[in-house]
């Protein structure tokens, strides 16, 4: 807690809190006696309104949740943009976000990576996700909830290339008394937890697909197909003659001119 959020939540006129039964501990703590209002996933759309019309009668909200960041995989999200669309101005003090936290307590690679918070529970919106990721290259973060990490695991094994061998870290109750971070691979997961019940919330952090691996078999693709139907695949994606070429060059590794002699060969 920053000496700057506190004094934003001993001055503001109302705070919205997701369950102020837990916050009143935290207020408690600080002394801190400004008057709460819920504010979570179930009124996010109606108590927005509310507190929107509050802030134009020139009263401060300051909008807290129980973990980690409001907005981030949460119904903040939705205050924050109706705020703006109502021309309202929002600022963020920065605080505890456990997707940062988990990837620079991950070993993994931190310099390009990509935030996807919960999975879709609907299996075609699922399915569209982890077909996605399953050649991504960048480290990528997501959220789990204790009860649905088991099929979390089986569902990455199965959709990532190599997914049982990808490394992964799973980081629970981060910044608590019970922190954990196990270091192992997804498959190593799975049956680690063949035997163990899955506590606490989870992040999940994951390996991207090395970039090697990708060119060797787009590679190997390229080798199995023959130059001009290379071509005539562009060709018939709606390219001309010209660009179709220059793609397959492209592809392959090699400059128009020796697609263009491999082609009058193949004649």
């Amino acid at each position: 807690m920053s000496p700057r959020i506190l004094e934003c939540l001993q001055n503001a006129d109302i705070i919205a809190a997701e369950d102020t039964r837990n916050s009143i501990k935290l207020l408690n703590h600080f002394d801190i006696h400004t008057p709460m209002t819920s504010y979570h996933e179930f009124n996010k759309v109606e108590k927005a309104h509310t507190l929107i019309a509050q802030l134009r009668e020139g009263k401060n909200v300051a909008l807290i949740t129980d973990a980690g960041t409001p907005a981030i995989s949460d119904p903040g999200e939705v205050l924050v943009r109706m705020c703006i669309e109502a021309g309202i101005t929002v600022t963020s003090l920065p605080g505890p976000c456990a997707c940062i936290t988990a990837l620079t307590l991950s070993g993994l690679d931190t310099r390009r990576f990509v935030f996807e918070g919960f999975l879709p529970r609907e299996k075609k919106d699922r399915d569209r996700v982890l077909k996605s990721l399953e050649n991504e290259t960048r480290t990528f973060i997501l959220y789990e909830a204790p009860h649905h990490l088991k099929g979390t695991l089986e569902d990455l094994s199965s959709a990532l290339f190599e997914g049982s061998s990808r490394q992964i870290a799973l980081c629970r109750e981060l910044t608590k008394k019970f922190e954990e971070v196990i270091h192992t691979t997804i498959g190593g997961a799975i049956l680690r937890y063949e035997n163990e019940d899955p506590r606490g919330e989870y992040v999940l952090v994951i390996e991207g697909r090395d970039r090697e691996s990708i060119d060797a078999e787009q590679s190997a693709k390229w080798e199995s197909m023959s130059i001009s139907d290379h071509v005539a695949m562009y060709e018939a994606q709606g390219m001309d003659r010209k660009s179709a070429m220059k793609a397959a060059a492209a592809d392959r590794g090699v400059s128009k001119r020796d697609i263009y002699s491999a082609l009058e060969k193949e004649k």
